[in-house]
């Protein structure tokens, strides 16, 4: 379980693939913290880290999350946002996060505003999730309030600290991201199915 509070930024240092897995290798300042077999956020997505040296740590993301993130984009020296699990004598001060991203989205909009910034994301439908205006949404694991909520489209408002802390600073129209939606959307949406 985690935030969307991002704690640092970690840099891609080694990608290595085997079969239909992508071993991952980020360096950051919280990798002498960390264990084998801890949960690690990485834009979002929850995964365990395998192997711990100099500096940096080591996940595999298997075939499953390859296909439902962004992850198998990734290039070294490309930065990722990281969050370690919440701690339950902790503040929740972003919203309910599981680290499953549901699916990516593409950046249709970018605008630099007077002391913040504006994205549009872009995200198929199909797949019967939604966002709702002022609601919580998870982007590349970052808890953010939706402003401009569409049927297929919603938008963010970036305040400084978030811009400069995370890798949003590096996503431009195109670019793509990984998106998971308020767990308690998600379940309010499958009781209106049935």
């Amino acid at each position: 379980m985690f935030t969307g509070i991002i704690e640092t930024l970690g840099k891609v240092t080694a990608l290595r693939h085997e079969q239909g897995n992508l071993h991952i290798t980020v360096e950051s300042v919280i990798a002498t913290e960390l264990k084998i077999d801890q949960s690690v956020a990485h834009n979002g997505v929850c995964l365990t880290v395998i192997a711990l040296a100099d500096g940096a740590h080591t996940v595999t993301a298997i075939e499953e999350t390859l296909n439902k993130s962004s992850l198998g984009q990734l290039k070294t020296g490309d930065l990722v946002n990281l969050e370690r699990c919440m701690q339950m004598n902790a503040r929740l001060d972003g919203h309910i996060v599981q680290g499953h991203v549901d699916q990516t989205a593409v950046c249709t909009g970018f605008k630099k505003l007077d002391g913040s910034w504006e994205y549009t994301f872009e995200y198929d439908a199909t797949a019967g999730n939604v966002t709702v205006e002022k609601g919580s949404m998870c982007v590349n694991g970052i808890s953010l309030t939706v402003v401009n909520s569409k049927a297929n489209s919603f938008s963010v408002a970036i305040i400084p600290y978030t811009f400069e802390h995370t890798n949003l600073q590096q996503v431009r129209e195109g670019s793509v991201v990984n998106l998971e939606f308020d767990i308690i959307g998600k379940y309010v949406a499958r009781l209106m199915q049935r």
